[in-house]
């Protein structure tokens, strides 16, 4: 068995299967997209990829199976849509996830482009290993009791990218004892011996411990996902990438294939300015930063066409370029692993029911939340009254 030295948890073994997926070029892409996208121009060393990512979450679905009881060719299926669960990211992960799915109406995790010609090796392989690409995919997707060590509340994915961002960025928030989470989860059945349909919970006596999964990603979401500086880029980097398939006509399923610098080298020549202050970390500041109590409900969950509008409305009455605006209104704050299952006196309830912590979590994430207007500095001022007048923030002018 092959083994791979990783520097969060030591070394990886692999099963055969898991050997040859690696050496796919849809495996080996993700050595070229980085985890934290436009964080890394925050915390220098951030420069970790979705490819050793992939690693840690494969390493720590295998620890988990080991406490499981799972037939072996279930636990093969699980293996397998761990090391692939990030195969259908984009270039830079999360941050064009938006523009993917707004233009396909699908979600990184979504990769049954996988099983079609242009990426047909997979399958392959897959095959090859006596794996079924369906059953693969919809692991990856969360489907069934089983699939949700994948893509869940108590997901594997989430355990290995808080302790590794956190490793690579230096900061200690995502710091969580994975070893005890991995080894506590368990598969409750309905009576029936099939996996699809029983459900993944934390064993009696581990409140804390669901809870320091929950702590740790709002420290990380205030700290490190959601800094003003990732976020400014990030946004350019989404317009930029509008820009750049409205004038090529490229292919949204050829977007998606490629590597972060593809999309630099590509910026240089389709949107030169944004590629540049990208590339270059010359960002836009901040002309709005406002909290929900600041913000009209309708403005709070305006779509992207509104954030559109809202762009060119603020740029023509501030009188400045219409690409020079760029609004960010974040989806509402939301903590998906409170819905994590613990089992309480031997009755299994929801984190958000067993922990007195979890609403003070979500007082924070709503005092977190913030809508931003960026714009070149020279700007900040007059686009700072258009957007109150446009957007009906309660702010001074």
């Amino acid at each position: 068995m092959n083994a791979i030295k990783d520097s969060v948890h030591g070394h990886v073994r692999l099963d055969p299967a898991a050997t040859e997926l690696i050496d796919t070029p849809a495996f080996q892409r993700l050595r070229h997209v980085k985890q934290l996208s436009t964080v890394r121009l925050v915390y220098p060393s951030a420069n970790h990829t979705r490819f050793e990512h992939s690693l840690g979450v494969y390493h720590l679905a295998r620890g988990a199976l080991d406490g499981l009881d799972l037939d072996p060719d279930t636990a093969a299926h699980v293996r397998a849509a761990a090391l692939l669960h990030d195969a259908g990211h984009g270039p830079y992960g999360h941050q064009t996830e938006g523009i993917i799915r707004r233009r396909t109406g699908r979600d990184h995790d979504d990769v049954g482009w996988l099983l079609t010609d242009a990426d047909r090796e997979v399958c392959q392989v897959l095959e090859r290993n006596g794996l079924d690409p369906v059953r693969v995919t919809e692991l990856i997707a969360g489907e069934g009791g089983v699939g949700t060590l994948v893509s869940g509340e108590l997901d594997v994915d989430r355990m290995d990218y808080l302790v590794r961002d956190a490793h690579h960025t230096g900061v200690p928030y995502g710091t969580v004892d994975t070893g005890r989470l991995v080894n506590e989860l368990r598969l409750l059945g309905d009576g029936s011996d099939d996996p699809a349909d029983a459900e993944l919970v934390l064993a009696e006596g581990n409140v804390a411990t669901a809870e320091s999964l929950l702590l740790a990603r709002s420290l990380m979401n205030a700290v490190v996902y959601r800094h003003h500086v990732s976020r400014v880029a990030g946004a350019m980097l989404e317009r930029a990438c509008e820009r750049y398939l409205d004038r090529t006509g490229t292919d949204v399923e050829a977007f998606r294939r490629m590597a972060d610098h593809d999309l630099l080298v590509a910026f240089r020549e389709h949107a030169p300015d944004l590629g540049r202050r990208i590339e270059h970390r010359d960002l836009y500041k901040r002309a709005v930063w406002v909290g929900l109590s600041e913000v009209p409900a309708g403005t709070v969950d305006a779509d992207h066409d509104a954030e559109l509008a809202a762009e060119r409305e603020i740029a023509e009455r501030a009188g400045v370029d219409p690409g020079a605006v760029v609004v960010d209104v974040p989806s509402r704050p939301g903590l998906k692993e409170s819905g994590s299952a613990v089992v309480v006196d031997g009755i299994t309830q929801r984190l958000s029911d067993a922990s007195e912590l979890v609403a003070g979590i979500r007082a924070a994430e709503r005092s977190r939340w913030r809508l931003g207007v960026y714009c070149p500095g020279d700007h900040v001022d007059a686009v700072r009254g258009a957007a109150r007048d446009v957007l009906g923030l309660r702010i001074a002018g």
